[in-house]
C-alpha cells in the first residue's frame, strides 16, 4: 500500500460485505506483516477486561464465517493519526452495521492501528479495539480527521 489512506481504506472495505457474499481474504493477508496481530478487548459480564490475541489466520478462521454469514460492513467516522518517520499510530473510531440499509450502527469503537513503511510500502503491524458501550462513549476528538 502506497498510503496511509490507501492501507486504512482496503483495511475496511475488505471485512465489509453482505451477508453471503465471501471476503477476500487473500487481500487481507497483504496488508498486513506476516506476523501482526489483532487484539479485540472489552469488559466481560463479570466487569473485569479482557483481550483475545489473535494472528491474521486466526482472525480470519474466527471471524470470517460470522461476517459472511450476517454481513457487516464497517465504515471509519473518525481519525487521529501520529507519525514519526517510517511509524505511524493510528486511532480510527469505526461504526459497523450488519446491512448498509441500517439506520444506526450495531456497534461503534476504536481501532489502533499501528503501521510501517519498509521503504516500500505501508504495512498493518498490530491493530487493537475496543468497542464503544453505554459507559466508556467515544471521545469527541476522535470521531474528527484530524493528523498530528
Amino acid at each position: 500500500m502506497g498510503s496511509i489512506d490507501g492501507i486504512i481504506a482496503a483495511l475496511y472495505e475488505v471485512v465489509s460485505g453482505a451477508a453471503g457474499q465471501a471476503r477476500n481474504w487473500d487481500r487481507m493477508r497483504t496488508l498486513f506483516l506476516p506476523e501482526a496481530k489483532l487484539i479485540p478487548t472489552g469488559k466481560r459480564q463479570d466487569g473485569t477486561f479482557g483481550k483475545r490475541i489473535l494472528s491474521v489466520e486466526d482472525y480470519i478462521q474466527v471471524n470470517g464465517p460470522v461476517l459472511e454469514k450476517n454481513g457487516f460492513f464497517e465504515k471509519e467516522i473518525g481519525r487521529t493519526t501520529n507519525q514519526f518517520g517510517n511509524v505511524v499510530q493510528v486511532f480510527s473510531a469505526y461504526a459497523a452495521k450488519k446491512s448498509l440499509s441500517d439506520e444506526k450502527p450495531f456497534m461503534r469503537g476504536i481501532n489502533s492501528i499501528q503501521l510501517w513503511n519498509d521503504g516500500k510500502r505501508w504495512w498493518i503491524v498490530n491493530i487493537l479495539w475496543q468497542n464503544e458501550s453505554s459507559d466508556q462513549l467515544i471521545p469527541e476528538k476522535y470521531l474528527q480527521k484530524i493528523s498530528h
